[in-house]
């Protein structure tokens, strides 16, 4: 059926080895793009804006981070602390390039830094219905914890 074109046998792109670093606030509308082709949801007039993200990252209680590929952006973990914990909001990674272990590089990496700022413990917020989320944080070491209810109380509902 003709050549690869690039892609590996079951369709992934492979060009070479993810560079990790920070995101920035000018990766905004690449961040969003990411967001909606590995089909996360998110919140474009709450917590997600333009704004609300780009005050995030100059916060000093995140570590958002990219993997960009060729100076593409292909996967990105926003991870926020509170000093004692660290949580990992949204880890996304282009399903093109799903399954390469780029995911786990990005979350590794956010726990080194997490480490180095002296937050020993790491939890992440997955929705029930998000499987494939599940599948990979229990790979990476990380465990349910059903007697813990999630609440929330949200000044707006798109928050």
């Amino acid at each position: 059926m003709g050549g690869s074109g690039g892609r590996t046998e079951d369709n992934r792109v492979s060009r070479g080895k993810p560079h990790i670093r920070e995101l920035a606030a000018d990766d905004y509308d690449a961040l969003v793009a990411l967001w909606t082709a590995a089909a996360l949801p998110f919140r474009p007039n709450g917590r997600d804006t333009r704004e609300c993200i780009a005050r995030e990252i100059e916060g000093p209680c995140s570590v958002f981070l990219k993997a960009t590929v060729g100076g593409r952006l292909i996967a990105a973990v926003l991870g926020t602390h509170d000093g004692r914990k660290g949580w990992i909001n949204r880890l996304a990674v282009h399903p093109e390039h799903q399954r390469q272990g780029t995911g786990a590089a990005l979350v590794r990496e956010l726990e080194a830094r997490f480490k180095a700022m002296g937050i020993q413990i790491v939890a992440c917020m997955i929705e029930d219905w998000n499987e494939t989320s599940m599948e990979v944080f229990e790979k990476l070491g990380y465990r349910q914890h059903p007697e813990i209810a999630y609440l929330t109380k949200r000044a707006h509902p798109d928050a």
